[in-house]
């Protein structure tokens, strides 16, 4: 592959990864939303992305079908090709999961308020019960409110009292934060162990030429291993919770193990030429 066609090959694997990451999240974790539809837009629950987000498991698949589509269409391996999207891939990941820790998303488990990297997202409003958001009665006093605003009930509230904590109101910030839990900052471990850690695997790997298909395996056992010990920090999703003792991404991530060990077996036996590698030969 031509260094000046990869362009064309981040076209498919960009539009996969947006298609499978949404369709993904909606198959695992919230299926409830193939048969929800609106009156207003975006009329159906597949394509309201405030209802839940993408799931990484899912933006795999696509990334694959993506990157298998362009070796179909200008005859390049396929497995090659998915070795050349894995590797770029962690990069992606470590930055998403930073996104995920700036907006407050996929937050951590709880832990002691003395633990040096404790964070409190105002985001675990959203999830709490009536009981709950009786707290913020005194808050909802002192929020500026509109003529159509002031029958909301507190619940209705939390959006504008998250949207004032982000833009630094202290008077709001203080009445808030001894309500919330200290939590595990998840996202950035699973950005260290996603994105990080599993760019260095797959770095040191491809350092010579492999068969085709070896890097996209590690990429698949590396990154399930890191996902099953991150998601020990993080809080599962509420309208799933624990499964066995394990959350909805470890079982999916046991299986991308299993899988990218059989691939491993496979695809490191086959009478093939290596590709690939990012050193010179011979250094």
């Amino acid at each position: 592959m031509k260094p000046e066609h990869s362009a064309d090959l981040v076209v498919p694997v960009a539009i996969g990864v947006v298609l499978g990451g949404r369709l993904g999240y909606v198959l695992l974790y919230q299926p409830s939303l193939l048969s929800t539809f609106y009156s207003h837009l975006p009329f159906w629950g597949l394509l309201a992305l405030n209802e839940g987000g993408m799931a990484s498991h899912g933006g795999m698949i696509g990334a694959i079908l993506g990157a298998g589509y362009y070796a179909s269409r200008h005859h390049h391996h396929w497995l090659h090709m998915f070795d050349l999207v894995v590797f770029g891939a962690p990069i992606g990941l470590f930055f998403g999961r930073i996104a995920n820790f700036i907006n407050g998303e996929l937050y951590g488990r709880p832990c002691a308020s003395t633990f040096r990297w404790a964070v409190k997202f105002p985001q675990e409003m959203l999830t709490w019960n009536a009981g709950q958001l009786e707290q913020l009665r005194p808050v909802v006093e002192i929020l500026p409110t509109e003529p159509n605003q002031e029958y909301l009930m507190y619940g209705q509230r939390v959006p504008q009292i998250i949207e004032l904590i982000q833009k630094d109101n202290q008077q709001v910030i203080q009445q808030i934060e001894p309500l919330l839990m200290s939590r595990h900052p998840s996202q950035i471990y699973a950005a260290v162990l996603e994105g990080l850690a599993v760019f260095g695997v797959l770095l040191v790997i491809w350092m010579k030429p492999r068969r085709p298909g070896v890097l996209a395996a590690w990429a698949f056992v590396s990154y399930a291993v890191m996902r099953i010990a991150d998601e020990l920090f993080r809080e599962p999703d509420i309208h799933i919770g624990y499964q066995w003792n394990l959350t909805r991404g470890q079982w999916l991530s046991i299986a991308l193990l299993v899988g990218g060990l059989v691939m491993l077996a496979v695809v490191s036996r086959r009478n093939v030429e290596p590709m690939g590698g990012w050193r010179k030969r011979g250094s």
